[in-house]
């Protein structure tokens, strides 16, 4: 976790604690935490009220987005960790737009839920990237696993020079910075809309 990130956490009066190389190493030592200490977990991505809220995203997308002006939503693109971004997002989309696909993003060294689709059960990585520090998940969970498989019409993969032309993109048109999972989803639809020589059709990220 980058200390930007630790210190925003600790400046909203939170206990920050650190633990492994990796979010499957902090999830462990946070269910051995919640034990000890009788705590309450949270699950940030495999909790149906979590991936509900995340669902809200593609709310918002399809409210502020304007057909007479851009054309309808053919695809969008959603970056997956663990997968609760995704399955909430993609839940939705499904619901009140079935048309529009709902593309995944994960990175060569992260793709956690590309393998498990793949295999028709969830895998764990033994390792991942940290570049995407955001995405990088060794096992994805068991609902959102499920809701992807039914939800999701692809994954993209991309490497860490395409996060890096997608944060220089967006900075050159934007003036803002993302974080490499931020990042990730623009990265996929650039991959996705090359590969299939998509022009004159609307892409969300």
């Amino acid at each position: 976790t980058p200390q930007v990130k630790v210190e925003a956490v600790a400046a909203r009066g939170a206990e920050v604690v650190l633990h492994g190389d990796s979010y499957s190493d902090a999830y462990a030592h946070a269910l051995e935490l919640q034990a000890k200490k009788k705590l309450t977990f949270v699950h940030p991505f495999d909790d149906p009220d979590v991936i509900a809220g995340q669902g809200t995203i593609g709310m918002e997308i399809l409210r502020q987005h304007h057909p007479v002006e851009h054309g309808p939503i053919y695809a969008m693109f959603v970056a997956i960790g663990g997968g609760g971004l995704i399955s909430g997002v993609a839940a939705y989309i499904k619901a009140l737009a079935p048309e529009v696909k709902v593309i995944g993003v994960q990175t060569v060294d992260s793709d956690a839920m590309a393998r498990s689709i793949a295999a028709g059960r969830r895998v764990t990585l033994h390792e991942v990237g940290l570049f995407s520090d955001g995405t990088a998940v060794r096992q994805v969970g068991e609902e959102t696993f499920r809701l992807c498989r039914q939800f999701v019409d692809e994954i993209v993969l991309v490497d860490t020079d395409a996060i890096c032309a997608a944060i220089k993109d967006v900075f050159e048109d934007t003036r803002t910075i993302l974080e490499p999972a931020g990042a990730l989803a623009v990265a996929g639809a650039k991959a996705w809309a090359k590969r299939n020589r998509m022009r004159d059709k609307s892409l969300v990220a």
